[in-house]
């Protein structure tokens, strides 16, 4: 008797590389622009950024960071591994170590990716919808992509919700998604 092809056990493979981006909150632009420097030195060039829009759905940073809080978007050119997350995490933490006074962080980086199948965000802090990697870092699928666009969870930041981040975040995908279909050809 012959097995059902769907009933064979899977096969482990490495994952297709996938689009880094970070995004950046701060209240003073002159800060986010060396930023935005040493990122590009790290991760190489910055292939699309957001506009520089107000950080005001929340004032969970505000008293750590001050008031008029701003908010960008980077992605970088070059596909990067899923397991370098950690580490990519790690770095933006020291970044924003060298960039803090007095023990508070005057920026905020926080470095994700996107695949074809979700917005990832990496993170020092558990919580039930957070997954281990390594090294005090976790991952969380902030948003899904179905029905031809990225979507929020219940636990999804609120500026991640917003309507013009999901159109950034489509038009980002669309771009990996050519870049993964020139690497197979």
């Amino acid at each position: 008797m012959r097995a059902d092809p769907k009933q064979q056990m899977g096969k482990a493979k490495a994952p297709e590389p996938v689009k880094l981006f970070t995004g950046i909150i701060t209240n003073n632009l002159g800060l986010l622009e060396q930023a935005v420097d040493l990122l590009k030195k790290r991760f190489g060039p910055i292939d699309f950024e957001s506009d520089i829009f107000d950080f005001d759905l929340t004032d969970y940073y505000q008293e750590e960071m001050g008031r008029n809080l701003k908010r960008q978007f980077l992605c970088f050119k070059k596909l990067v591994s899923i397991e370098s997350g950690p580490d990519i995490k790690i770095c933006a933490n020291k970044l924003e170590e060298k960039f803090s006074a007095a023990k508070k962080r005057s920026i905020n980086i926080d470095p994700g990716y996107i695949s074809l199948g979700n917005l990832v965000l990496l993170t020092t802090k558990n919580f039930y919808h957070r997954i281990y990697l390594k090294r005090g870092i976790y991952a969380e699928v902030t948003l899904r992509f179905r029905g031809k666009t990225f979507e929020p969870f219940e636990w999804t930041y609120p500026d991640y919700k917003k309507p013009d981040c999901i159109s950034f975040f489509n038009a980002v995908r669309a771009d990996y998604l050519t870049s993964l279909r020139s690497q197979k050809c």
